[in-house]
C-alpha cells in the first residue's frame, strides 16, 4: 500500500473491567489522534465470550480512515491497549481494554499474530450488530457473505448501553433512557 492511499478500516473496541465506559471513551480520543474516525456505533453490553466466570463487557466499533499499512495499524492498536493500563491474562479473559481490527478494506491477512477479517466475526454478536450498526452492505472479504445474514444466524445478548457522539475530535456519551 503506498502512503498516499488510504484504507476504510473497523476497529472493535471492549472493556470489563473498572470504569469501562471511561476506558472505551480513552480509546477513541487516543486512536483519534492516529485514525480518522468517521464513525462510531452505539455501546452494548454484553455477556463474556470464552471464559465466562467474569464480568459483562462493554463493546462497540468504530470505522475509520487511515493510511497505516494493517501491521502499523495492529501496533497502534496494541500501544493504546498499553497506554490504557492492559495487563497480561488468559485468553479470553477480563480486560481493561481491548481493540481488534475487524476488517481493512477487503484484505485479507492470515499471519501467526494478525487475522483480517477477524477470525472470529461472523461468530461474536458484539462484533456484528456495532458493524451493521455503522453499515449494513458490508460483507465478509474471505465468502462474500453479507454480515447481517452472519448477525441474523445469531441469538444475541447485546444490550444498548450508551452512544457516543463524536464533536471536535472529542468522544462524549450519552446513556440512553432506563439504563
Amino acid at each position: 500500500m503506498s502512503p498516499s492511499s488510504s484504507q476504510t478500516v473497523f476497529l472493535a473496541l471492549g472493556s470489563n473491567l473498572g470504569d469501562r465506559l471511561s476506558a472505551i471513551l480513552n480509546a477513541l480520543d487516543l486512536l483519534g489522534k492516529h485514525l480518522q474516525i468517521t464513525a462510531i456505533s452505539s455501546i452494548y453490553e454484553s455477556p463474556p465470550w470464552g471464559y465466562t466466570d467474569q464480568p459483562a463487557f462493554l463493546n462497540c466499533v468504530l470505522k475509520a480512515r487511515t493510511n497505516l499499512n494493517p501491521r502499523s495499524l495492529l501496533e497502534l492498536a496494541k500501544s493504546t491497549e498499553k497506554a490504557l493500563g492492559r495487563k497480561p491474562r488468559p485468553r479470553w479473559h477480563e480486560r481493561e481494554i481491548d481493540i481488534d481490527i475487524l476488517l481493512y478494506g477487503d484484505l485479507v491477512v492470515r499471519e501467526p499474530d494478525l487475522t483480517i477479517p477477524h477470525a472470529h466475526l461472523h461468530e461474536r454478536d458484539f462484533f456484528l450488530i456495532p458493524l451493521i450498526d455503522l453499515d449494513e452492505s458490508l460483507t465478509d472479504p474471505l465468502t462474500g457473505v453479507k454480515l447481517k445474514e452472519y448477525a441474523e444466524r445469531l441469538e444475541t445478548n447485546l444490550k444498548p448501553y450508551a452512544c457516543v457522539l463524536q464533536a471536535s475530535g472529542k468522544a462524549v456519551s450519552g446513556r440512553p433512557h432506563g439504563t
